[in-house]
């Protein structure tokens, strides 16, 4: 399946108990791996912000979320000075990992959907 922000296969992940049970502890250990929890980063925190629609959905998050996500970044920066991770205990748990930003993408995505569909309407008059 395609999505706006690249290839998933998680909906037929999800929708298989042989395979979620299968892929499940390879996408923790991965998550583990790949190190932004180790800097206070949720998965979203790595979305490029340059993308337009992207932009349009950062705009949309409430002020709490923003200035969440603003701490969130500057104490990453400053760790990344420091040459090393946050101490363990500030280090994200995964149950806290929760997809903040990609529902106002997704959003945005099929409000220009609608609004390309739209603009290339025919008018015909009877």
């Amino acid at each position: 399946m395609v999505g706006p922000l690249s290839i998933s296969l998680a909906p037929y992940v999800k929708a298989s108990r042989t395979l979620s049970t299968w892929i499940k502890p390879i996408a923790n250990w991965y998550a583990n791996a790949s190190g932004y929890r180790k800097y206070g980063f949720k998965y979203d925190d790595l979305l490029v912000e340059e993308r337009p629609d992207v932009q349009r959905a950062l705009s949309r998050l409430t002020t709490r979320e923003k200035y969440d996500r603003a701490y969130r970044l500057k104490r990453a920066s400053q760790a990344s000075v420091l040459h090393g991770p946050l101490p363990k205990e500030q280090w994200l748990k995964p149950e806290e990992d929760v997809r903040y930003l990609v529902p106002h993408v997704l959003d945005v995505v099929k409000e220009d959907a609608e609004r390309l569909k739209w603009d290339t309407m025919k008018v015909t008059r009877k």
